[in-house]
């Protein structure tokens, strides 16, 4: 068999995860495109990674490649993503994949059309982490659950980040919010209304510092919360079932690092360790087999428009102090 020929849109720092998952998973990446391709940033990390400059984002869109990676600005990943399904390529896009449900539904669409694969680049459902979480409270040990808390955040002390531009889709929410809301998503399904609240940059036009909110479960209270200005990246999980409780300090790993439970239970308690794992290759390999036709895919397009639609409501309840009803 052929490898499997990527491209890469744009040298952001993800794309050093990204591009030795794709070797890993037995791809290759045949082609970089960049903003500038003359500048010293974009050569060196061609020099760097190995990776040919070809041009623009729309050469390697245009070029022979089987699927594109798109780890641009926000703001960049709908009308990009769009552009490579329209020329038949499979297409793996950081989330949030879009800044709204309609993109996301256009997305979903056009890659229906095409016949091409598409999907949001979350790595936690392929790690084998998410899946012992599942395992216990999708019927196990932990029985139903009651409620749930996922958080994320960090310092963001980059003043030229584009997270800090509203116009670029910046905000906590979109950046590391998206995963904790996507970690309930997978384990209760779809929230039937949201209740949002935010510290915002500016009194117009800024983004959310720190987000929190609360999705509607019946049976279960799960609340969410994201923030730029944590003293140090912390990452906490905790699900509290009817017949027991499990705790994280983990919502978005990669792999690179161990992840503890622990779990509390009628019978006792004790602490387990899920090993580290490469879930960016394992995802990746999914998404290469799909492709060829071998799997079907996990997380269809209509999950990334799930994903936006709570996304959606949850900053326009901030915007409005009302709940918004997802029913």
């Amino acid at each position: 068999m052929d490898s499997f020929r990527w491209g890469i849109l744009g040298a952001a720092r993800i794309a050093r995860r990204l591009i030795p998952a794709i070797r890993e998973a037995g791809g290759e990446v045949v082609a970089l495109g960049v903003r500038d391709p003359a500048s010293e940033r974009a050569r060196t990390f061609a020099q760097e990674w190995g990776v040919p400059i070809v041009g623009g984002y729309a050469e390697v869109i245009a070029g022979p490649v089987d699927a594109v990676y798109n780890p641009l600005p926000n703001d960049l990943h709908a009308p990009w993503t769009l552009a490579a399904l329209r020329a038949g390529k499979h297409a793996l896009t950081e989330k949030p994949l879009s800044l709204n449900e309609a993109e996301a539904r256009a997305l979903a669409v056009a890659a229906g059309e095409a016949g091409r694969v598409l999907l949001e680049a979350f790595a936690p459902p392929f790690h084998p982490y998410m899946r012992r979480v599942r395992e216990l409270s999708q019927g196990g040990e932990l029985g139903e659950v009651r409620a749930l808390h996922a958080s994320f955040g960090f310092d963001l002390t980059r003043p030229d980040d584009f997270r800090w531009n509203a116009a670029q889709g910046g905000g906590a929410l979109y950046d590391v919010g998206t995963y904790a809301v996507h970690l309930a998503r997978q384990l209760l399904g779809e929230p039937s209304g949201a209740t949002g609240w935010a510290r915002w940059t500016g009194t117009e036009g800024g983004v959310d510092l720190g987000f929190s909110g609360v999705l509607d479960y019946p049976g279960a209270l799960v609340t969410v919360a994201a923030g730029f200005d944590w003293p140090a990246p912390a990452q906490r999980l905790s699900v509290v079932g009817s017949e027991g409780t499990l705790d994280a300090d983990c919502v978005a790993s990669g792999g690179d690092r161990p992840v503890a439970l622990r779990l509390s239970t009628r019978t006792g308690t004790r602490r387990e360790e899920v090993p580290a794992a490469n879930a960016y290759a394992e995802m990746v390999a999914h998404f290469q087999r799909v492709a060829q036709g071998e799997e079907v895919p996990r997380r269809p397009p209509e999950d990334a428009v799930g994903q936006a639609r709570v996304l959606d409501a949850l900053y326009a309840s901030a915007r409005s102090g009302r709940r918004v009803s997802l029913g």
